[in-house]
């Protein structure tokens, strides 16, 4: 139909711990959702996954946008911008890009927080 149904998962590390609402019918989905969960002193990624839901199959992935420990370490004030979407699959050609705000909350001796807001993709 030209449009999809996106949502995003977040994962620390590889484990889900957030899930965003799916936006029905579009390519240029608005979540403006933010979320702020616990982080182990040990993280070494964060990984944002663009989705698409399928009813009758497997859902889609779209793409991916990873963000490393050392990339939040180079923004103390947090990472905030458009980010292109990267392949899951070497084989799919992968367009778009994803707004996103990260950033880490705390001491880094400490108990931390990461603050995530997924705002919207295109």
């Amino acid at each position: 139909t030209g449009s999809s149904d996106p949502y995003c998962i977040v994962k620390i590390d590889n484990e889900a711990i957030i899930r965003t609402a799916t936006v029905w019918k579009t390519l240029s989905p608005f979540w403006g959702e933010e979320y702020e969960v616990h982080l182990q002193p040990t993280f070494h990624s964060i990984s944002i996954y663009v989705m698409d839901e399928d009813a009758l199959s497997r859902d889609d992935v779209i793409g991916k946008v990873c963000i490393t420990r050392d990339t939040l370490a180079e923004h103390p004030k947090g990472y905030s911008g458009w980010v292109s979407l990267s392949e899951v699959d070497p084989d799919e050609e992968v367009q778009g890009e994803i707004h996103l705000r990260v950033e880490v909350l705390g001491s880094p001796g400490g108990r931390r927080l990461l603050r995530c807001s997924v705002l919207e993709a295109r």
